[in-house]
């Protein structure tokens, strides 16, 4: 019986010895074809890096805004009895915008001044009898103070029919009017917009570092799609403080604005010209790998795999990047004139990857692209 469970014991050893020894070279054969795994290339576009000259223009987004600019609103409540201007219309300093009813103050005007009259007249009286010592000095004065009470009284009813004829306090040009003939309008209510055009003021942000770049005076170029030519000014003033939340310093250009086109409001582009061109090498903004621990490219060379063989793939270059133009982004370091530069496909690579390359359709490359919208 001994003999018989010793038999049947070492044939399950010899069993589970050979099983475990078949396992263990299939675990082996797995981990080396894992080893020896090489996943397929990844398709890209590419670009053969090259030098390019550039200017070293500062670019900004800027808003127009007028040297001067208000709502002429009413200063007095009352009906609208007649308006001086057209909606569009070109204006004077002083010219007569809004005349308001003022029937009742003319007839307080007209009360007052007979007040006023009845005064000087009493005054008069007083200043012969005081001259023959037949009043007291006390009654001249009141007199005196009488008139002078009925005067004031007279040019502060002048000075409020003044008030309800409301005109341009500079020359500039009307916007769209807002009050109609016989509306009632309320203190401060507004009647029309006026800008003055003439010249007109661009402003716009410049980053801290760049603000011992230019200077006042140094010339600004404009370019909108509303204008058609670019417009011509330079630096008028810069702003006393840094804003603490961009670290940028506002600008302020002027320009003649002789066209007329530049409006308050408008959107424009501005460039700055601040030094000499300068050589860089120009790449689609579709090839650089934005990171917050540095930007970077991916070149295209042979690499030598495990194996031993070598194979088309990328090694990744952290680049020193300058301004932009259009699709195009400056390299200032980290990228020489020859290399392959991997311009689409670049979040899906990593360094040594393999890559098959596609140039059937290239991304933007345009220093100056005009999209077809416009």
């Amino acid at each position: 019986m001994k003999k018989r469970m010793f038999w049947m014991l070492a044939v399950v050893i010899a069993f589970i010895a050979i099983i475990a020894s078949v396992k263990t070279f299939q675990i082996k054969a797995a981990m080396a074809q894992g080893a020896s795994y090489q996943p397929p290339p990844e398709a890209v576009t590419t670009v053969v890096a090259k030098t390019d000259e550039w200017n070293t223009n500062l670019n900004a987004i800027g808003s127009v805004a007028a040297v001067q600019g208000v709502t002429v609103a009413a200063d007095l409540p009352g009906l609208v009895q007649e308006i001086g201007f057209t909606s569009g219309q070109s204006v004077n300093q002083g010219d007569v915008l809004i005349r308001l009813d003022t029937k009742q103050e003319r007839a307080q005007f007209a009360a007052a001044e007979a007040q006023r009259e009845l005064a000087r007249l009493e005054l008069a009286r007083t200043q012969a009898l005081l001259g023959k010592s037949l009043i007291s000095q006390s009654t001249y004065d009141t007199a005196a103070a009488t008139f002078k009470s009925a005067d004031a009284g007279v040019g502060q009813i002048r000075a409020t029919i003044e008030r309800k004829t409301i005109r341009a306090p500079f020359a500039g040009v009307l916007g769209i009017r807002q009050v109609n003939l016989g509306q009632y309008l309320a203190g401060g209510a507004p009647i029309v917009s006026l800008q003055s055009l003439r010249p007109v003021y661009v402003n716009f942000t410049v980053p801290q570092q760049e603000i011992g770049l230019v200077s006042v005076g140094s010339g600004v170029q404009v370019t909108s799609d509303a204008l058609g030519q670019p417009e011509v000014g330079r630096i008028a003033a810069f702003d006393s403080v840094i804003d603490e939340a961009t670290r940028n310093a506002r600008v302020q250009a002027i320009f003649d604005n002789r066209s007329g086109k530049l409006r308050p409001g408008m959107f424009v582009e501005a460039q700055i010209a601040r030094g000499a061109r300068t050589t860089v090498i120009a790449l689609p903004v579709s090839a650089i790998s934005y990171a917050p621990f540095g930007d970077s490219v991916f070149i295209v060379e042979d690499v030598k795999g495990p194996n031993g063989k070598s194979y088309r793939g990328v090694r990744q270059q952290f680049v020193k990047l300058g301004g932009s133009r259009g699709d195009q982004v400056a390299v200032l370091s980290g990228v020489k004139p020859g290399e392959e530069i991997v311009t689409s496909g670049v979040f899906k690579l990593r360094p040594g990857a393999a890559v098959t390359v596609n140039n059937k359709i290239q991304p933007g490359n345009n220093p100056a692209p005009k999209p077809e919208n416009s």
